[in-house]
This record gives structure tokens, C-alpha cells and sequence, in this order.
């Protein structure tokens, strides 16, 4: 569940967006918004700061946990973050020249890092709420043992005479009174900005100066984690010379589950129970998700209404630090009898409070007695189907210090 959505509301788009609907919304806002188009150059910072945070797989698993918040507490990523003419100039092909014929380049970010590795672990409910440990599977490159990532022999590697060892050509395309530097991968040299002869290469890289290899992960699932939340390997992601290697992050995706809902640290049920038990009281289990059985002894006389909600404290998610358990919610249905004996309304009116009498007649009305028949469900008014259909799924948003 996403906790914010001011960055999504900056992009115009909805928190369940795709990266390629992020990039092409965020494009669209920053031509508009462009200071040098006349545009606001607050709100072109907040978009793209909106845009960093969500473009970065990590950074927006915890925005759509824990929110603003939660990224200035894990290391800054809040506020700060890469210059929004620099972000501006990486996606629309910036440089030295700037977009729209300004001057200025793009600033050092540090050292070369590769890309971060994100996976997805579905997890049941059951082993978040019990702790597990996962190994998970994964082939990532590392540098070439043989030629010490240089990729052939010593001296074989020389620079691109087409790029000068960028790695990329850059190319301008006049746009009305606008200048656009435009950037592609070299040709030549397949945007490595080095050239290798055939002969001289490595025979196990083949020039590549890196090879796969298959890395089992454990991936240790503590008590109590959410859905979005994750797991980092430090460090190991792909690797290339001359480049810190990124992380490897994993990313937790909680399964649906029949029987129970989760509403943070607190669990919603639903139960059914009969118009007997409801009414005289009597007993009903609910299996819990550590195989125990708890149950749940109704007071006689103590009324249960179709819709009560009831709460059983200290059964709900343990939290992830110090595993205090939240609460278990239960929603109570009562089913009626189809049926019930005529002879046997005597002793239900004795148990009963009294009927409620009609309410009192004009003396002029038009007195017609009709009767009540089961609806076709085909000529049934679409509003009561509607209705049926926008009633609550089950999940009653509860309010724990008022219970």
C-alpha cells in the first residue's frame, strides 16, 4: 500500500505506474517546465526529484512504504540527490552544451558504479509472520580471472579513434531556434571506447573482459517484514573494470492469503457463526498462521450482531524490531436459518424482546395486502446490484487505540 503519493501527483501518473510510464511522464513535464522555456524552476526540480526517487527501484520501494520519511532516514535519499539539469541532460542527450543552447556541464557524481540488480521474492504470509531464510539464484558478470579485465593481452587494447575512447558520438540536430545534442552508443567500438583485434582478445572473455557466473543468495526473511520492503546485498551486482560494483536488492512481495488481511502490524478475519450462537453463545476456532488454534468462547447472552467487529490483542504481525505483536481483527457474520418450524415461534417470542407494532394507519389510507416473492435476478434493479458490488471486501479499516 502506498503510504504518499505527492511524487506520483507531480508526475501526473498513478503510484502503480510502469518505469516506462514514469520516464515518458517526466519527459513530458520537463520539456514544458524547462527554465529554459519559460518554465517554473522550482516545480522543474520538484518533478525531477519526484523522478529520481521513482526511477531508482530502491529509493521507491521505500517511498511507497514509509514515504519522505523513510528515504531522509535511510541515508539521505529525501532531499538532495543528482542536479536537475544533470538528470535533465542524462535522459534528453545533455552535455557540455546543455539542452537548449546553455552553457555549463554536468557535474562529477563520484565514482563509476554498476547498475543495481533487483529481484522480487513472493513470500506468503505465513513466513513473514514466522521468519524464513530463501536462497535465491542469480548469474551476474565478473571480471575476467584470465585477463584481469583487461580483455586480451597487454598493449592489444587501444583506444577508439572514432569516439576518442568515450564510448559514445554526439550529434546536433537543430530543433527551430534550438540546438538538441543528441548521444548514441559508438559504432565502432560498441560503446566500450577501446578496440581489441580478434587475435589478441581473451579466450575465455572473447574481449568482453568479464564472465557470468551463478551465485546462490540467502536471503533471510525476518519476522514481521511488509510488502515493499527490502533486503540488500552490498557490492554484489554485476562487476566491470574501473567501476565499483552495484548492489544486489531484494525486493518483498507479500502473497494474497485466504483467510487473512494485513493492516500493518494488525490481521483481519472473517468468521461465520450461526443465529444459535449468535444469540446463546457457544464456541468457534480460527487456525492461525503458525498452525496453532485459537478459540473463541461466546457468553451466553452476550449478543453478537451481523458486522460486529471484535478484536483478540497480541495475535496480530510481530513488528520487525522487536517482534511485539499487533492484534487480529475479527469480522463476525451471522448466518440465518432458511427456515424455522412455525410451531416453534412461541418459544422464540417468549425469548424475544416484543415485535415492533406497525406503525399507526391514516384512517383514510387504502388498506391492500400484497406479499413478498424472491427477485428475478435478471429484472433486478441495477442500483441493489451496485450496491452488492461496493459493499465493504472484508477489510475494515480499524482504529487500534480505540478498541
Amino acid at each position: 500500500m502506498v503510504k504518499e503519493t505527492k511524487f506520483y501527483d507531480l508526475l501526473e501518473v498513478s503510484p502503480d505506474a510502469s518505469d516506462q510510464e514514469l520516464k515518458k511522464a517526466y519527459r513530458k513535464k520537463a520539456l514544458r517546465l524547462h527554465p529554459d522555456k519559460g518554465g517554473d524552476p522550482e516545480l522543474f526540480k520538484e518533478v525531477t526529484h519526484a523522478y529520481e526517487i521513482l526511477s531508482d527501484s530502491q529509493k521507491r520501494s521505500i517511498y511507497d512504504t514509509r514515504g519522505e520519511a523513510g528515504l531522509s532516514e535511510q541515508g539521505g535519499f529525501g532531499g538532495g540527490g543528482m542536479d536537475a539539469q544533470d538528470l535533465f541532460s542524462q535522459l534528453f542527450g545533455g552535455g557540455g552544451g546543455g539542452f537548449f543552447g546553455g552553457g555549463g556541464g554536468g557535474r562529477q557524481q563520484g565514482p563509476r558504479r554498476t547498475k543495481d540488480l533487483v529481484h522480487r521474492v513472493h513470500v506468503t504470509l505465513e513466513d513473514l509472520y514466522k521468519g524464513k531464510t530463501t536462497k535465491l539464484a542469480l548469474t551476474r558478470n565478473i571480471i575476467c580471472g584470465k585477463c584481469k579485465g583487461k580483455g586480451g593481452k597487454d598493449g592489444a587494447v587501444k583506444t577508439c579513434n572514432t569516439c576518442h575512447g568515450r564510448g559514445v558520438k554526439i550529434t546536433l540536430r537543430q530543433m527551430g531556434p534550438m540546438i538538441q545534442q543528441m548521444q548514441s552508443p559508438c559504432d565502432e567500438c560498441s560503446g566500450t571506447g577501446e578496440i581489441i583485434n580478434m587475435k589478441d582478445r581473451c579466450t575465455q572473455c572473447k574481449g568482453k573482459k568479464v564472465v557470468p557466473e551463478k551465485k546462490i543468495l540467502e536471503v533471510h526473511i525476518d519476522k514481521g517484514m511488509k510488502n515493499g520492503q527490502t533486503v540488500t546485498f552490498s557490492g554484489e551486482s554485476d562487476q566491470v573494470p574501473g567501476a565499483e560494483p552495484g548492489d544486489v536488492v531484494i525486493v518483498i512481495e507479500e502473497k494474497p492469503h485466504e483467510r487473512f488481511k494485513r493492516q500493518d502490524n494488525d490481521l483481519i478475519t472473517e468468521v461465520e457463526i450461526d443465529l444459535l450462537t449468535a444469540l446463546g453463545g457457544g464456541q468457534f476456532a480460527i487456525k492461525h498462521l503458525d498452525e496453532r488454534v485459537l478459540v473463541v468462547t461466546l457468553v451466553p447472552g452476550e449478543i453478537i450482531k451481523d458486522g460486529d467487529l471484535k478484536v483478540i490483542h497480541g495475535q496480530g504481525m510481530p513488528s520487525v524490531r522487536h517482534h511485539e505483536p499487533g492484534d487480529l481483527y475479527v469480522k463476525i457474520a451471522v448466518k440465518f436459518p432458511d427456515h424455522i418450524d412455525p410451531e416453534l415461534i412461541p418459544h422464540l417470542e417468549a425469548a424475544l424482546p416484543p415485535r415492533k407494532p406497525m406503525e399507526k394507519l391514516d384512517k383514510n389510507a387504502v388498506i391492500e395486502e400484497v406479499v413478498l416473492a424472491e427477485p428475478d435476478n435478471r429484472r433486478r434493479p441495477d442500483q441493489d446490484r451496485d450496491d452488492e458490488m461496493d459493499e465493504d471486501d472484508g477489510e475494515p479499516r480499524v482504529q487500534c487505540g480505540n478498541q
